[in-house]
């Protein structure tokens, strides 16, 4: 496979601000191991490349660091850092009792904001480190109350607001086990993830707020309730005022303003470091969704690394970062509450239409300093001419970007309409370890288009064919050696072969992610898109992410998607969908644009077959790109065969899609693709 990115780039569009590198946590973090831990071959605090080095190669040692340096709480203390290596089935500091909940907590200053409430609508709330600790005690005991115990699940089907946070603090605290999602999602594809938990307890909210208009959900949750037999009780959130109907359920329901009024004193569970902590379940694009499993230790670990060092937020910070409840994102962000620093939960959409910058106005009212999003929203800002530099942004020093791959040409947008010296962190990891293999710190240079280096802790490869690592040339995504935010296991695994073959069969002992990247020798990570989404034209493989980093650079374009579909009669078809911008035609001059983009910016070989404008592209409900799927559709595999529609954030795009494949395949299709609605 060949990449137009191979070439080494001498000079980094943005290289570390030495003052900001040398006060830097992560500096500080070096300058503490090579006391303290003994890191061998780091000869200075600001050199990333020998501190992740000695990450990778003493395991045992730097997460040893990590919990001493965070000073880790454990009612007992563990008996060894990682007792057994192998993957799967690493087991890490065996012995140790922790508690995930009472350290997010114990850093908050009691009269500082350790959550502040924001909407589209430009309103926003505090609730202080104190108030936030007073309402965890009180639905945890409300939750203990209605018989929650250890080990039982409770669910959320809830907007990014502060409830989520509460009740998932709650629940921690009591060492039950959390899962949550959107409530953009129908009820039976929220009770196709829960019921397969067997929850205790549901806790709903009324609605939530998007682009202008106020959803209501009291009708969707208590269908989810009902479809949830095993519930003892559903505790009602108003959020937007609506009143409940007056028989709300068969069971057992609690207003939000009793379970989180009351006055009671937090007792915290200790509980193994293996011990489940939350569920959160694979898009669900075939079949019903996976339950991923992670613990207290694990998840604590390795968010205070990706936080507290890679993130360098601590008490005063303020992270402002767009997600949905059901995003893995979303778990990260409440993390930010084990460093001391102040979330933002934002609850809307990012750009509605009556105030596409409102996110950027929130952030300069609040002071954000760590903003994060995704590659569509900054090239939908710069598309629709947001210029963010009309508010005082200057408290900003990072943005934070993941999703998807950003385009090189989003770097110098940033730069000139955000700050000069803003570091642009793009990041790129998984549901999977909830957390990211590569990315960026204040000690590493920024290379336009490319993540700045593999995380600490991330034994990150590309391989070859032959399983071979490679640099400077494509190869999938592994890693060598465990991360203590692997999954415990899936729901519902009991043998543990679902987990081991989603990871662990190309190469046994390694897990493999299912993405293309290339590692450069200048210690940069590319990501090329999913490696089972490749494009084999002529036995000349390209990721199909480098044919959308040239096409959405267009202002014509706002979204692309390019397929290489195998055919049975041995040829190949490689199509090219886009989205058109507002007032644009798809006409020959367009197409010969974009045919000469890919054919310089990209590879001439990869010039698609055909250009196809479409209404949407479609989705997961976290935003990537359906790739896999479509492919599928376009080749005959039956809708219900290829994807859940439940995981789609435009379900009539299914038969849009199977539409387009059935007309050129010439047979007879029950979807006429007319337009979407």
């Amino acid at each position: 496979m060949t990449t137009p990115h191979a070439t080494p780039c001498p000079e980094p569009f943005l290289p570390p601000d030495p003052q900001a590198a040398a006060g830097s946590r992560i500096a500080d973090f070096a300058r503490w191991a090579t006391r303290h831990q003994g890191a061998e071959g780091i000869l200075h605090p600001t050199d990333y490349q020998a501190l992740h080095r000695w990450s990778v190669t003493d395991l045992e040692g730097f997460w040893a660091a990590v919990w001493q340096y965070f000073d880790v709480d454990a009612t007992t203390p563990y008996e060894r850092v990682l007792a057994e290596e192998a993957m799967p089935g690493a087991r890490w500091f065996p012995g140790a009792t922790l508690n995930y909940a009472h350290h997010a907590l114990r850093r908050l200053r009691p009269d500082a904001p350790a959550i502040t409430a924001l909407d589209e609508t430009g309103r926003g709330h505090e609730i202080t480190g104190r108030e936030l600790r007073a309402r965890v005690a009180s639905v945890a005991a409300t939750l203990r109350d209605l018989g929650v115990r250890a080990g039982d699940r409770v669910v959320g089907y809830l907007p990014n607001t502060p409830h989520a946070v509460i009740a998932f603090l709650a629940t921690a605290s009591l060492g039950a086990v959390w899962s949550v999602c959107g409530q953009d999602y129908a009820p039976k594809a929220a009770a196709d993830r829960f019921a397969q938990l067997e929850p205790t307890v549901l806790i709903t909210a009324d609605g939530y707020l998007f682009n202008g208009t106020r959803h209501d959900r009291r009708a969707a949750s208590l269908d989810l309730a009902a479809a949830l037999p095993t519930l003892r009780a559903t505790v009602l959130v108003d959020h937007l005022g609506l009143a409940w109907p007056a028989t709300r359920a068969a069971k057992l329901t609690v207003p939000w303003e009793d379970a989180a009024s009351r006055t009671e004193y937090l007792a915290i569970t200790p509980v193994p470091f293996d011990h489940p902590l939350w569920i959160v379940f694979s898009s669900g694009t075939t079949g019903l969704p996976k339950g991923i499993v992670h613990g207290h230790g694990g998840v604590l670990l390795e968010h205070l690394k990706t936080l507290g060092l890679h993130c360098d937020l601590g008490v005063g910070d303020r992270l402002l970062w767009y997600t949905t409840t059901h995003w893995m994102m979303w778990n990260l962000v409440v993390s930010t509450l084990l460093t001391g620093a102040t979330i933002c939960t934002y609850d809307g959409s990012p750009a509605p239409e009556a105030r596409p910058d409102v996110l950027w106005q929130l952030a300069a009212r609040h002071k954000v300093t760590v903003f994060g999003t995704s590659p569509q929203y900054l090239l939908a800002m710069a598309k629709l001419g947001v210029d963010p530099a009309v508010h005082d942004l200057s408290a900003i020093r990072v943005i934070g970007c993941t999703g998807s791959t950003l385009p090189a040409s989003a770097y110098p947008w940033v730069r000139d309409h955000v700050g000069a010296g803003v570091q642009l962190a793009s990041t790129s990891g998984g549901t999977d370890v909830v957390s990211g293999f590569a990315g960026s710190a204040p000690t590493t240079p920024v290379w336009a288009g490319e993540l700045s280096a593999p995380n600490l802790g991330v034994a990150l490869a590309a391989y070859d064919g032959a399983g071979r690592p490679v640099t400077d040339q494509v190869g999938e995504l592994v890693v060598t050696r465990p991360m203590p935010s692997m999954p415990l296991y899936f729901w519902n695994d009991p043998d543990g072969s679902r987990y081991h073959d989603a990871y662990f069969t190309a190469y046994p002992g390694v897990w493999r992610h299912g993405d293309w990247i290339t590692l450069t020798s200048h210690g940069s990570v590319i990501v090329h898109g999913r490696s089972d989404a490749t494009l084999n034209r002529n036995g000349v493989r390209l990721g199909s992410a480098d044919i959308h980093d040239i096409v959405e650079r267009l202002p014509e374009i706002t979204e692309a998607l390019v397929i290489g579909a195998e055919e049975p009669d041995g040829g190949y078809w490689m199509p090219l969908f886009v989205v058109l911008a507002d007032g644009v035609g798809l006409d020959e001059s367009l197409c010969e644009k974009i045919r000469d983009a890919i054919r310089t910016g990209a590879s001439p070989r990869h010039v698609p077959d055909e250009i196809l404008a479409v209404p949407a592209i479609p989705h997961t409900k976290t935003g990537k790109k359906l790739e896999v799927p479509v492919k599928r559709l376009l080749q005959g595999a039956r809708a219900d065969q290829v994807l859940n529609p439940s995981a789609v954030d435009n379900p009539d795009l299914i038969a849009y899609f199977a539409g387009l494949g059935a007309e050129r395949r010439q047979a007879p299709c029950p979807h006429t693709p007319e337009g979407v609605s």
